[in-house]
């Protein structure tokens, strides 16, 4: 049989095994859950699995930080490296449980991942699960993402990546059932489609997952224009589409344009969506009437079966190129140890992505990093100072590995020279028994943590938060009892350290003396952050999202135009930029030289400049590039990134930095959505951060467009 054999061309083998199938076999392979065929010797295989901050769900994995957190890290290359152990430790699992003839969900390697949605509004709970604001950062992270899961192998794939949800979603969670949004080609060629452009072009990523919604009044999953004409016509798309869980059931029960599942798969498949991907929960009987309502639609002239061959040609790809038709000791990734799953060596990068997470937003006299030599006391107070939940996201991970907190992390440095004392002082939302304490603690230490912010449960997907049917925010401040406790250690006179643990902006008091972001910092949280407060690593994360005051410096919710959000069109004060971010060193830019002064079309330009770590320590800097023009009859940003490198220099010492942009670069999207390189001035602007008001140390020039 031609399928078998792994030395025939892809195509050949998918187009054999297609001829050896009934309508009926077709069919039960377009389903999320690709039934069993022994005739043809097909195991059952379930196409859905997450991988956004490690193998979700089914036992063990080792747990990174968060995808926002990986954002703020600004280097591709060390989020590449997590996105490979992630890949290795899916291919050791799924091997395992093939190994005991388990083919049960959640155990397949074919990842909806990364989310590359773009953060438009923080009140979207699922921001947490994204790369930020900005189009060409949520590139950059998502193209090293989905590299990183399907490795580098010429034949076979380590894993597929789905980048999603394709395409134009960030909320509101209780509106994506039954949304239509309607944006200008402007907006959706320059803010929310460059990322997936990226990771198709650049990463060759395998799959892709549609959205929920529906976009100029037609359900994504089921939209010739996104799924046909962009995706594989502009982009060159060429592998599987997915939709999103119950994204099919929605064309016909809350879009109403269909009149059943029938008709509604029927539309899917002829727009291009290849796996029809039901709710998770899925029992055999329900799975055999949505097979039988596919055969149906062909029946009544709805379908065809040359329609089913297509979706059915690009699934199979996958699964060759997977490996899933060859034997194992030919495909190199069966040979992975299940061992190395949550492993020494994987919670080691792991702690090493958690430090370079890390965003040092205030540090008032130098409080930080705190001096073991000089202190007998610490109170730790919160409510997220020992929650191994505020380290990852529990929807997605319900059987994590052992977790570091933030308490066990501080003890982990203590040698007996000083004293933690301990107190939660309030819950997420409520009061706790210990509050007296934790106020008595602080009063009577030398230092006060207070660890606070959100975790999960209270910000996530749709049906996954506490006391909520969404997962998105209200406001963008503290939860009440958070912000009552935190008042009431701010008049105390000591030196109060606060962390927030979040997954989006939080809007919170200035009064601390210094302010770490600490996302949800994975496995190895607790140490990475004792790490930085106690001066073991110096923090160099910057924002991957604009930390506003309040909601009310927002549009409203609903609203999808780029009109005065992100750094990259809002036009009001913020208490931090995107970008931004501290470190215990002091960095000076100089020297900037940019050569030619002109660009032109397929040319490049190259920058030059010098960065002197000034000390005390030495450290990484993240070096921003953005250009900004004024000159142009549309609305184009106030200034974009376009480039970044995170550099490590020692103390006293300077590196030289360059940068290669080419005329793409350069180029604007105008109100029909066209891409342009538009004659005129552009200035560019080098630093550790935006070209604001107020912001020290930035490097800026001048060039001509011709």
């Amino acid at each position: 049989m031609k399928y078998l054999n792994h030395l025939l061309p892809i195509d050949e083998r998918v187009e054999d095994l297609i001829s050896r199938m009934t309508i009926e076999e077709k069919i039960s392979q377009i389903f999320n859950i690709s039934t069993e065929i022994k005739s043809l010797n097909i195991p059952r295989y379930d196409w859905r699995n997450e991988a956004l901050q490690g193998v979700a769900f089914v036992d063990i994995s080792t747990i990174f930080p968060q995808a926002i957190a990986m954002a703020a890290t600004f280097n591709e290359k060390l989020i590449e490296s997590v996105a490979s152990v992630i890949g290795d430790e899916a291919r050791a699992r799924h091997h395992e449980y093939c190994r005991r003839n388990e083919r049960i969900r959640w155990t397949g390697i074919t990842f909806s991942a990364p989310n590359i949605n773009i953060v438009r509004d923080p009140r979207w709970g699922r921001c947490q699960e994204t790369f930020g604001e900005d189009p060409y950062l949520t590139s950059r992270m998502g193209v090293a993402f989905c590299k990183g899961l399907q490795g580098s192998h010429p034949k076979y794939l380590k894993t597929s990546a789905e980048p999603k949800h394709f395409a134009v979603h960030s909320g509101p969670e209780k509106d994506r059932h039954r949304m239509d949004i309607h944006i200008s080609k402007k907006d959706l060629y320059e803010t929310y489609l460059p990322a997936f452009k990226a990771c198709i072009q650049e990463a060759n990523a395998k799959g892709i997952m549609s959205a929920y919604h529906r976009l100029y009044g037609v359900p994504c999953s089921a939209s010739h224009y996104l799924l046909q004409e962009i995706l594989r016509d502009k982009f060159g798309f060429k592998g599987y589409v997915i939709s999103d869980g119950g994204a099919i059931r929605d064309i016909h029960k809350y879009h109403k344009v269909a009149e059943d599942y029938s008709e509604a798969s029927a539309m899917a498949l002829k727009a291009g969506c290849d796996i029809l991907n039901p709710m998770d929960i899925m029992t055999t009987a329900k799975l055999n009437r949505l097979k039988k309502s596919v055969l149906k639609a062909i029946k009544d002239g709805k379908l065809t079966e040359k329609v089913i061959n297509i979706a059915l040609k690009r699934a199979l790809r996958a699964r060759i190129k997977l490996g899933m038709f060859d034997p194992p000791e030919l495909v190199p990734y069966t040979k992975i140890p299940y061992d190395i799953i949550n492993s020494k060596k994987h919670r080691e990068l792991a702690r090493q992505c958690a430090q370079e997470t890390i965003v040092l937003l205030k540090n008032e006299h130098n409080t930080l990093p705190l001096d073991i030599k000089t202190i007998d006391s610490i109170a730790l107070i919160g409510p997220n100072a020992n929650n191994p939940e505020a380290m990852y996201y529990p929807h997605y991970y319900t059987n994590p590995p052992e977790i570091t907190t933030i308490l066990e992390g501080s003890h982990n440095k203590n040698n007996g020279s000083f004293k933690i004392h301990y107190a939660k002082g309030c819950a997420l939302i409520e009061p706790a028994e210990d509050w007296n304490h934790a106020i008595q603690f602080s009063h009577s230490s030398d230092v006060i943590i207070a660890v606070l912010g959100l975790t999960g449960n209270l910000e996530g997907e749709e049906g996954h938060v506490i006391g909520e049917t969404t997962g998105d925010r209200t406001h963008l401040r503290l939860p009440k009892m958070q912000e009552k406790l935190l008042k009431e250690l701010e008049q105390i006179k000591k030196p109060l350290i606060l962390i927030l643990t979040s997954g989006s902006a939080v809007a919170t008091s200035q009064n601390a003396s210094a302010i770490l972001e600490a996302w949800y910092s994975g496995c190895e949280g607790g140490n990475a952050i004792a790490d930085v407060l106690f001066g073991d690593y110096n923090p160099a994360g910057r924002l991957p999202l604009t930390f506003y005051k309040s909601i009310d410096q927002l549009p409203d919710y609903r609203d999808y135009s780029m009109e005065n959000r992100t750094y990259r069109y809002f036009k009001g004060d913020v208490l931090f930029p995107f970008g931004y971010g501290l470190s215990y060193s002091k960095f000076h830019y100089k020297n900037l030289k940019i050569k030619p002064n002109r660009i032109e079309e397929n040319k490049n330009i190259e920058i030059k400049m010098d960065v002197l770590n000034k000390g005390p320590y030495s450290g990484d800097e993240v070096v921003q590039v953005y250009l900004g023009r004024k000159d142009l009859p549309y609305r184009v940003p106030i200034h974009e990134l376009k480039a970044f490198k995170r550099i490590h220099i020692e103390k006293d010492h300077k590196k030289q930095v360059s940068f290669i942009l080419d005329s793409s670069q350069f180029k604007n999207v105008n109100e029909q959505g066209d891409l342009l390189l538009e004659p005129g001035i552009v200035e560019i602007s080098i630093g550790g951060g935006q070209p604001i008001a107020g912001a020290e140390n930035i490097l800026t020039d001048k060039i001509e467009i011709s």
